[in-house]
Order: C-alpha cells, then structure tokens, then sequence
C-alpha cells in the first residue's frame, strides 16, 4: 500500500480543483456571469429586490402583516420578472449543472474512500462493513 502525506493529497485537490474551474461547464458559468453583471435591467432588479427584502425583514420584526404581504407580492413579481430573463434563466441552468458536477465528484471521493477503507481492511462491501467489524461479529449478528 503506498502512503500519501496530507499535504501531497492536499496539492492533488488544489491540481483537481484546477482542472474543474477550467472545464466548459464553469466556463460558461463565468461568461453568463460576467453579462449578468453587465445588464442594467438585472442589476436593478437585484438591488430592488435587497431593498425589499431587508424591508420585509423589519416588517417581520415589527409584526406588521399587512405591509409585510405588500411587500412579498412585489417581491415575487420582481423576482419573476428576473427568472424571465434570458441571461438569468441560462445562468440558473448553469449554476445547477456546476452544483451537480461538484456534487458527483464529491460523492465519487466519498465512495471511493470508503470502498479503499473496507477493501483494504479485509471488509465486506456489500454491507460497508471494515474487516474488524466483520472479524468481531457475533454469532447473532452474522445470522440476520
């Protein structure tokens, strides 16, 4: 079995994260980025929904209903009028494609750390369990 120090695992993560900020997905991700940045309408849009959202906070505190709801309508037609901008719909789309990238790769580490810790212990895949555990099992246990 080859040991790996923390640092040179470390260094193999920074390489992989790297390699990730440079693929397409997050590519795109920084162009529509950078044009949401750029469009007027949606920075507006954005700021006017801070604005009311910091009001509905206040409102809440001050438990006045009313006022608050007025300003949840405007905020829900705010934030529809955003979604239905092309560059924010895209860039939505996107953003959930590079979660779900993050998220598999995450995940894939995950298993295949765990699937190396039972492996390597002489454990049973099939139910996640290291070799100790199995080793240590009582009779009870291996029979259910």
């Amino acid at each position: 079995m080859t040991y790996y120090s923390r640092k040179e695992v470390l260094d193999e993560a920074k390489s992989l994260a790297s390699k990730l900020a440079n693929i397409e997905e997050v590519d795109r991700f920084k162009k529509l980025e950078a044009k949401i940045n750029e469009n007027k309408k949606v920075q507006d849009n954005i700021r006017k929904i801070k604005a009311l959202q910091k009001q509905a906070v206040n409102l809440q505190a001050y438990n006045k209903k009313e006022a608050l709801a007025a300003v949840e309508e405007q905020l829900d037609r705010l934030q529809t009028e955003l979604d239905e901008i092309p560059v924010v719909a895209e860039f939505k789309e996107i953003q959930l494609v590079v979660n779900d990238v993050l998220q598999l790769i995450t995940g894939t580490i995950a298993r295949e750390v765990t699937k190396e810790i039972v492996t390597s212990t002489g454990g049973d895949l099939l139910t996640g369990e290291t070799g100790s555990k199995v080793k240590n099992k009582g009779p009870a246990e291996s029979c259910s």
